[in-house]
């Protein structure tokens, strides 16, 4: 499917070209695919190129350098790096949904952070205990550590969510009773980085962990993440909360990690005799049958997305907003994407047979990649509950994004 052409009053790029870009990359992501797995982590050459393709700053506003780019745009350009080395196209994800925070601050804050050529953030997950900030005069000190940095080693700033204390040790709730959460930046070379990134896949993101103790980090480099209040920017891409961002963009990586693995298993199929047998694996009817339906699975769940997300920003456009049955249909739309490519990427890593297990052949790196991707937040597989709920009429037991 092309990118589909809207008219965008704010977003001067369409997208094609950023899609065209990553296209461009794709050989070079192929060959530097065994050192990224084996020094776990994004190569100069390769960060390097990237931030010359503006990728890094795919999401950041127009009105400090960034593209700002179609959303449909936006999950093109994963799958597509996806489908040539899935750890960098993780790790971009992650990156690109870390520079959503560029629209909160204020604008010289942004520019320090985003403004240089390898002005790339990177963070944990907000998992309840990992830290805390606690309030003090001008801003807040932060004591913590967080795991699961994607992209960390080749960021220059990290960031934590942190639930904000008083001095005297009490919690700050919102109106609702749940505590006030603050998103912290902070200069990399502030933290301690612990390498602990010692996984089956994606070992390419370089995901580890950080700590910092009792740093003071000043108000303007906080903000709170996803409050309509603190937003600065008016285009119609800040109105994704970070969730609906991780959502589409992970879903998209995923889709091109089992489409990867399709393009290799009927190149595979073209010449491979599996032992006892007469023909090549795709004159085997079987076969056949399977990749027409891995197709099948693969096209559909990209549809369902591509058409969630068009629906959702022409909705917004006449409306101002999403819609709370949106947020539910790219939830679902998602979810089901990142479960369905992990059942095509294993359905094809077990019929290309012994081939698949040798590390010198991709078929068992995308089956790592994509069972270690799936393990994700994102896929969990709890929230086909919650849209079931919905759908059903009844109140959500879970909360749709995070």
């Amino acid at each position: 499917m092309a990118s589909i052409e809207l008219d965008l009053p704010r977003t001067a790029a369409r997208g094609d070209d950023y899609v065209a870009r990553a296209q461009a990359l794709a050989p070079l992501l192929k060959d530097a695919a065994d050192e990224i797995e084996a020094e776990r982590q994004l190569p100069p050459r390769v960060v390097e190129a990237l931030i010359a393709g503006g990728f890094f700053k795919l999401l950041i506003p127009r009105s400090l350098g960034g593209a700002e780019l179609h959303p449909l745009s936006y999950v093109q350009v994963l799958e597509t790096l996806a489908r040539a080395e899935p750890s960098t196209a993780w790790s971009l994800g992650q990156n690109s949904g870390c520079s959503m925070t560029a629209a909160y601050l204020e604008p010289e804050i942004a520019r320090e952070i985003f403004g240089p050529r390898q002005g790339i953030l990177a963070w944990g997950p907000d998992l309840p205990g990992a830290g805390r900030g606690v309030a003090v005069s001008g801003g807040f000190r932060v004591t913590g550590r967080w795991g699961f940095a994607t992209g960390s080693r080749h960021a220059t700033w990290l960031g934590a969510h942190v639930p904000v204390f008083e001095e005297d040790g009490s919690a700050r709730l919102q109106p609702n009773g749940r505590p006030y959460v603050r998103t912290v930046l902070f200069p990399k070379s502030q933290a301690k980085i612990i390498d602990n990134w010692h996984v089956i896949g994606l070992r390419g993101t370089g995901s580890d962990s950080y700590a910092v103790e009792d740093l003071f980090v000043p108000q303007q480099y906080t903000c709170s993440r996803d409050n309509p209040a603190e937003r600065r920017e008016p285009g119609l891409l800040y109105k994704f909360t970070s969730g609906m961002v991780y959502a589409m963009g992970f879903s998209n990586v995923s889709l091109g990690i089992a489409r990867g693995a399709l393009d290799l298993f009927i190149e595979l199929a073209r010449d491979k005799i599996p032992r006892g047998a007469r023909k090549t694996l795709r004159e085997n009817n079987v076969i056949q049958s399977l990749v027409a339906q891995c197709e099948a699975r693969l096209s559909s769940c990209r549809a369902y997305i591509h058409e969630t997300l068009e629906q959702m920003w022409d909705e917004a456009e006449r409306q101002g907003d999403f819609r709370p049955d949106q947020h539910a249909r790219l939830r679902l739309a998602a979810t089901w994407a990142i479960q369905q490519s992990r059942e095509v990427t294993s359905q094809l890593y077990s019929a290309a047979g012994a081939t698949a297990i040798f590390n010198e052949n991709p078929f068992e790196r995308r089956f790592r990649d994509m069972h270690a991707g799936s393990q994700q937040g994102q896929g969990r597989p709890i929230h086909f509950e919650t849209v079931g709920q919905i759908l059903l009429g009844l109140p959500p037991e879970g909360r749709m994004f995070r």
